[in-house]
């Protein structure tokens, strides 16, 4: 059973996670993957992330992939109750999680019932495809993706993050005018959520 838990800036809805877990992560540990953000030399968003999952008394384990082994990535992982992916470059993202075969291991808790929390590019990366975010993204970054796009597959449908908030507003207005007519885009403010339990999808709001 899918337990996904998908926004565009994790600050903004953090408290509705409590409703999405039943008031069950006090306590839980969270495996935190911030590889998308590294790239930025600014992140604040990740440590606003952070500290909001501290907030819910959440215990933080930080994995940065690029820098860990396989087999640590596997066991970190799997001794995690949920996984954490933060926002920053989804391009740069995947061509990791492809690298290191974290995303194939991701996919695997998922399906297991894991609860994955997803932050911008953290959400995004479950849709079959990625290109759709490129005006938002710039793909040059992450050049061993060698324009191959294909992501994890999770879900079926594709957000569209930041799509009424600054400084993305007009870069997802175009997405959506783009895309509008060949995908199913889920545009999300950072004031939404898109939860997933296992085939019942919700756009959840504060």
């Amino acid at each position: 059973m899918k337990k996904l838990f998908l926004s565009s800036y994790f600050k903004c809805v953090a408290n509705l996670l409590v409703d999405f877990t039943n008031n069950t992560c006090k306590g839980k540990r969270v495996i935190f993957i911030p590889t998308a953000s590294i790239l930025d030399k600014t992140a604040f968003y990740v440590k606003a992330d952070k500290k909001a999952l501290e907030k819910l008394g959440l215990i933080i384990e930080e994995l940065e992939i690029t820098k860990t082994s396989y087999e640590e990535i596997k066991i970190k992982i799997l001794n995690a109750d949920y996984i954490f992916v933060s926002g920053g470059n989804t391009f740069f993202l995947l061509q990791e999680l492809k690298r290191t075969g974290t995303d194939k291991l991701i996919m695997e808790h998922i399906n297991k019932g894991k609860v994955y929390i997803g932050s911008s590019a953290g959400s995004a990366i479950l849709s079959k495809d990625i290109e759709y975010v490129k005006f938002m993204d710039p793909p040059k970054v992450a050049p061993d993706l060698n324009n191959n796009f294909i992501s994890l597959g999770i879900v079926d449908f594709y957000i569209v993050p930041h799509c009424k908030n600054f400084p993305f507003r007009k870069l997802a207005k175009k997405t959506i005018t783009e895309y509008s007519d060949k995908l199913d885009l889920r545009p999300i403010s950072n004031n939404q959520a898109i939860t997933v339990n296992d085939d019942i999808v919700n756009i959840v709001s504060n």
